[in-house]
């Protein structure tokens, strides 16, 4: 109701570089892959998010070729690939655990498949220095994998893959098997090396925060469809539907009831109280719907605000906890709901709420999205 499920977002490159037409998907009884369609554009980094079992690895693995679609096509640059085995399609995929040979150095991990094609020995030398200046890793060509970190191995991985100059580069959980501090450092080099090179990617990951930090296009997926595609920023601040919004970060879900519906706001009564949003629904006046707003864009305050009508709640804070950067609380409203409010600390002491403090929780119109229950 928020955004449209098929979300557009600035071409990239050719809009129709990989086209993917009604794919499904079926073993045995179970439904994978629901006839699911998208075009992904040249050079994008396109994201395929969502829990185990949604279906994004089986997705990935029949563009790989590793699995035969039970209907639909696919297609590359205009070329249907749908039934080409993998080693025939100018694809490359880069699995978690990396597969690095472990008796081989770095050099000769990547030169590893220009070797197996054939190629001639000055110009796989050319081309693995290439590979090894553009992951800044050519300090380390000749160490095995077990000499480097986890880290330095994902970029030899990524090397190898990228060395056969793939139109398409797939990428399942890259970073799945790095800490969360290195996989944070890691998220930006990975972005910059596929961008640099220019080569169209798609990536799946469970990881919500991988997603939006690498991905220029996101699609949320869940029991084997899309939800919604569409840019980071979208997917975070308009989602389409309640699953979107709660698997997207973290959310306050309000259930209530369309008061009133206009082409600029709309108002909703809720049992904590009732809210004015700044965009309308297309809705009727009565219909269940739900407020979604997320924890940053509340405010608290221990004093009533000037108006009331609107926008505020009251509570009291069972819990906080301090971060650094911001502080999260919970308040409980007078119904019996909670609250999950995050303040960023501004200041160099942060904020001065405290557990047991009772306080008005207030929001802008802006801040909320309302979607159909």
């Amino acid at each position: 109701m928020a955004a449209s499920v098929s979300g557009a977002a600035q071409s990239v490159g050719d809009s129709r570089f990989v086209r993917i037409e009604g794919l499904t998907k079926q073993f045995d009884e179970v439904t994978a892959v629901d006839d699911v369609s998208i075009d992904i554009h040249e050079g994008e980094i396109f994201a395929l998010l969502g829990s185990s079992g949604c279906g994004k690895s089986t997705l990935l693995r029949m563009l790989a070729g590793f699995e035969t679609p039970t209907a639909g096509r696919i297609y590359l640059e205009g070329r249907e690939i749908s039934g080409v085995p993998p080693y025939e399609r100018p694809i490359n995929m880069m699995f978690q655990s990396y597969a690095l040979f472990p008796h081989l150095t770095v050099a000769q991990n990547i030169a590893f498949g220009l070797q197996r094609d054939g190629m001639a020995a000055d110009r796989i030398a050319e081309r693995v220095d290439s590979m090894l200046n553009i992951v800044q890793l050519t300090p380390y060509a000749k160490r095995k994998p077990h000499q480097l970190s986890g880290g330095q191995q994902q970029r030899v991985a990524l090397a190898r893959c990228l060395a056969k100059s793939p139109k398409l580069l797939l990428l399942d959980e890259p970073l799945g098997a790095l800490d969360r501090k290195l996989r944070e450092q890691t998220q930006f080099e990975l972005q910059n090396i596929i961008k640099k090179v220019g080569v169209t990617c798609v990536l799946v990951t469970h990881d919500q925060e991988e997603a939006m930090t690498m991905a220029d296009r996101i699609a949320v997926m869940s029991r084997g469809s899309f939800l919604q595609v569409g840019p980071p920023r979208e997917i975070y601040e308009t989602p389409s539907c309640r699953f979107v919004a709660d698997f997207i970060g973290n959310v306050n879900l309000l259930d209530g009831v369309l008061e009133v519906d206009a082409a600029d706001h709309c108002i909703v009564g809720t049992p904590q109280g009732r809210f004015y949003v700044g965009h309308g629904i297309t809705g009727s006046a009565g219909m269940a719907v739900s407020v979604a707003l997320r924890p940053e864009k509340i405010h608290l305050r221990r004093d009533p605000p000037p108006a009331r009508e609107y926008n505020c709640v009251r509570g009291r804070v069972t819990d906080s906890g301090y971060f650094g950067s911001f502080s999260l609380y919970y308040v409980a409203l007078q119904d019996g709901k909670r609250l999950k409010v995050q303040i960023t600390h501004s200041e160099r002491h942060g904020a001065s709420i405290q557990r047991g403090d009772e306080v008005f929780a207030t929001c802008d119109p802006d801040a909320m999205v309302v979607l159909e229950s």
